[in-house]
């Protein structure tokens, strides 16, 4: 789904993203993870086309896409969330589902005038989409709550109920378990699953939670130093000697503690 290849950004003399190349394949639940400052977010922006990489180039499906801006990948089906949940806060949970798709037929002025019938056949169909994405994700009780009223992982889901909207072939999350209670965090994880294996959804996810990871992913890509350090299962990880040294700046004597 995914080819990274060489990727460079740097900030002035810091090299935030260093010559990764990696892969995210199709139908996978990726995980990346790493130390702070491994770069992992600058990347996801990279490939988001949140930032153009100073070198490098990145692939999707095969198709160059390298420098491509957010709404332009956003109509490929590439689509990411942030760590701090960015939802219209005076607008219904419902209502924040409902403004995703593109192309509406009310947001150009003369069908406001002539297009009415169709304007309000489209909403209706965007109210039981969004009606079914709230049920899908435990959350239809809060259809008319104000979407900056509800809880932080409540905000998380609704963020990833966003990209059932429209027609996802690949997510990128940024650390969607951060603040986010334990209960919570088992219901998104239990979302993400269901999206991957009923809707065929490919998840590329940065998170610090190792058993989060552990339940999801396969593989895990490990950074550090803005490269890309290893790659495997959880269990290949968690042995790895030189991703305990990344995380810990220790060798074996201290591998429990990453287990």
């Amino acid at each position: 789904m995914i080819e990274v290849k060489n990727l460079h950004r740097h900030f002035g003399g810091f090299r935030a993203v260093d010559g990764a190349t990696l892969e995210i394949e199709t139908g996978s639940i990726t995980g990346l993870v790493g130390p702070n400052g491994a770069g992992k977010t600058t990347l996801f922006n990279v490939v988001a086309g949140v930032l153009p990489p100073t070198s490098g180039r990145v692939f999707m499906g095969g198709e160059d896409i390298t420098g491509l801006p957010p709404h332009v990948l956003f109509h490929k089906g590439l689509l990411r969330t942030f760590q701090i949940a960015h939802e219209f806060a005076s607008m219904s949970c419902r209502e924040n589902l409902m403004m995703v798709p593109g192309g509406q037929t009310g947001e150009a002025l003369w069908n406001t005038w002539f297009g009415r019938k169709r304007i309000a056949n489209e909403e209706r169909a965007l109210r039981a989409k969004a009606d079914e994405v709230l049920e899908f994700l435990t959350i239809e009780h809060l259809a008319d709550h104000k979407a900056g009223q509800v809880s932080g992982g409540q905000k998380k889901l609704l963020e990833l109920g966003r990209t059932m909207m429209v027609d996802a072939r690949i997510v990128f999350l940024d650390e969607v378990g951060a603040g986010v209670n334990r209960t919570l965090l088992n219901t998104i994880g239990d979302a993400i699953i269901r999206l991957n294996k009923e809707r065929g959804y490919t998840f590329c996810m940065i998170e610090h939670d190792m058993d989060f990871i552990g339940r999801l992913c396969d593989p895990v890509i490990v950074m550090a130093e803005g490269k890309v350090l290893s790659k495997g299962t959880i269990d290949e990880i968690k042995a790895d000697e030189r991703v305990i040294e990344a995380y810990l700046g220790t060798g074996l004597k201290n591998k429990e503690a990453v287990g």
